[in-house]
């Protein structure tokens, strides 16, 4: 089977972006992931620095017999920002991702008989940023994300493992040049500049403190996380090579709420309705609570403190605590007993 063949299917399986790689170790991308993780800049991501992390340097270490990385992109980029992510706006995209990838998988069975094989999405312990800029599919860019110069770095990534050699492509060539507007715009200084590469202190991140921290966000950090309820995508926002991307020519409406105060007048059953389908799904209704109390003492809109006293007076202890810090930040922190009047 030709890598001419491979990438046509991916195509036909709804990939915008496809490339080959060999699947041999990363030496010196997996020396720099495990120092980071080492140096505490993962937090609390325990899945990027327990025994997964080690498994990371090897792609043969999840499937023996490989050989090839196919490596693919799918675009996600929505006209409209917004306080939930572009990426978490519509069905969960690893049930997608793995739906295609295995339709693709069963094409290349079809034409090229039995091989062996592994799907990756981003759950699986790989390096694929690394192998998505070895196959071509774009530059890792200062914001850490893979930029295509024509798609831009709205995009996912995914992966085959397969044991059949392929023609391999050639890496992309570094574009990001001189420009820095991703890490002047961090609200939190969570991109770190240093050496030949830029670093992310996820620990600092909003994508990090709204999905992945859980317990209580750092109070200095709180002011910096604005308005944002679930992700961050100001560093791709400013980024030039994101103001021509195209759009996805489809996207799910999923009736989301629009407001602030909708989401946190959500019970735990709406909540359940709106986002167990979706990558919200994952910060749990408690966090999702905390986040809009932040966002919504960061906007300072008198017109919110109703929302926000209900908030106080639940009983989760996260939100109740959350809640009243964004009450002072309205210029008061007096909280109605549940039931008052």
């Amino acid at each position: 089977m030709r890598a001419e063949e491979v990438k046509r299917l991916a195509g036909e399986c709804g990939f915008q972006l496809a490339g080959i790689t060999p699947a041999l170790p990363v030496d010196a991308d997996a020396a720099h992931f495990l120092d980071w993780a080492a140096r505490g800049l993962a937090g609390a991501m325990s899945y990027l620095t327990d025994h997964r992390a080690d498994v990371r340097a090897d792609p043969r270490n999840l499937l023996p017999a490989a050989r090839s990385i196919i490596c693919l992109g799918r675009l996600y980029n929505t006209p409209e920002s917004a306080p939930i992510s572009r990426y978490a706006r519509s069905e969960d995209y690893h049930v997608v991702l793995r739906g295609d990838l295995q339709k693709l998988t069963d094409r290349m069975l079809a034409a090229a008989g039995e091989f062996d094989y592994r799907i990756c999405v981003d759950t699986a312990p790989l390096l694929e940023r690394s192998y998505a800029r070895l196959a071509g599919l774009g530059w890792i860019g200062r914001n850490t994300c893979l930029i295509d110069q024509r798609l831009g770095s709205y995009v996912f990534l995914a992966e085959i493992l397969t044991s059949l050699d392929f023609e391999y492509d050639s890496p992309a060539a570094d574009r990001c040049g001189t420009c820095t507007r991703c890490i002047d715009a961090c609200p939190t200084q969570a991109l770190v500049p240093g050496g030949q590469r830029t670093e992310l202190d996820a620990t600092r991140c909003i994508s990090y403190l709204t999905i992945e921290l859980k317990g209580d966000i750092p109070e200095p950090l709180r002011p910096s996380v604005g308005n944002l309820v679930f992700g961050c995508d100001i560093c791709q926002e400013v980024c030039p090579w994101n103001r021509r991307a195209p759009f996805v020519p489809e996207v799910t409406d999923l009736n989301f709420p629009a407001t602030l105060d909708q989401f946190a007048s959500l019970t735990a059953e709406e909540f359940r309705h709106h986002f167990r389908e979706t990558p919200v799904w994952r910060t749990k209704y408690s966090g999702f609570l905390r986040n809009v109390a932040v966002a919504i003492g960061n906007g300072g809109n008198p017109n919110h403190r109703d929302a926000l006293e209900h908030l106080a007076g639940l009983e989760d202890p996260v939100v109740r605590s959350h809640a009243e810090w964004a009450l002072t930040r309205l210029g008061g922190s007096d909280i109605r007993q549940a039931g008052e009047e």
